[in-house]
């Protein structure tokens, strides 16, 4: 008699390569899955936002805290949080297609700005901002500023009115909309050159620094020979 063997049969290389392409079509939408609505991740480019992130700093946003935007429209799922005056975020800039940016968000709708000699006042109080970098550079006029006259407030002389990036405002935040600030106001095309940025916009808050090193160096191999150890993990308050 002959004696039946209940073992599964020996895979075949057509079936491996099944499941590997199966295993591999799922990893591929998780992370698809994690990109759009929970994570995101950034490179600081620029010194815009000086000292806080420095070129060669990699980040890691948070799309939860404010609700991920539907792609393709101009919807947001809910998130879990408001933001707040002081956070740094990730948007969509209007006036850059397909790029994405980091300012600090320092007006909510309805909020009244004005800068004075470099100074920001939020509603007719100076604010303290201890991240930001101190002027180094003299002050210049802005240019293309001519949306600013519908946001000012009332009593200012509008025919008179000459914004500069160290002197503007007051203005007024309009509905939907945030005021956005680079740390580094000497070097940041923010919005006092291209306006207020649609609520919509914002993508992410930035939550912590991933990795970080020395971008400009000319050492070779300067992401691994130049790691800027003590911002790596670092959180973002």
């Amino acid at each position: 008699m002959t004696k039946t063997s209940d073992a599964a049969p020996p895979a075949t290389p057509k079936g491996e390569f099944r499941e590997w392409g199966r295993s591999i079509v799922i990893g591929l939408v998780l992370f698809l899955v994690l990109r759009t609505f929970v994570l995101q991740t950034f490179v600081i480019i620029s010194e815009s936002m000086r000292e806080t992130l420095l070129v060669g700093d990699m980040l890691v946003a948070n799309r939860l805290a404010v609700g991920a935007r539907i792609p393709g429209t101009q919807r947001h799922l809910p998130g879990y949080s408001e933001l707040r005056r002081g956070d740094v975020v990730v948007f969509d800039p209007h006036h850059e297609v397909g790029q994405r940016l980091v300012k600090r968000l320092m007006g909510l709708p309805g909020d009244t700005l004005e800068m004075r000699s470099g100074i920001l006042f939020l509603n007719g109080i100076e604010l303290d901002e201890p991240y930001v970098r101190p002027a180094e550079i003299p002050d210049d006029p802005l240019r293309d500023s001519a949306w600013q006259l519908d946001l000012l407030t009332t009593g200012v002389d509008r025919s008179a009115y000459r914004p500069t990036r160290d002197n503007w405002g007051p203005l007024v935040v309009p509905e939907g909309h945030y005021f956005m600030l680079g740390d580094n106001r000497d070097s940041s095309f923010d919005s006092r050159y291209w306006g207020p940025l649609a609520v919509w916009r914002v993508e992410a808050r930035v939550s912590f620094l991933y990795f970080s090193y020395h971008r400009g160096s000319s050492r070779p191999f300067p992401w691994l020979r130049e790691i800027r150890w003590a911002r790596v993990g670092r959180p973002l308050t």
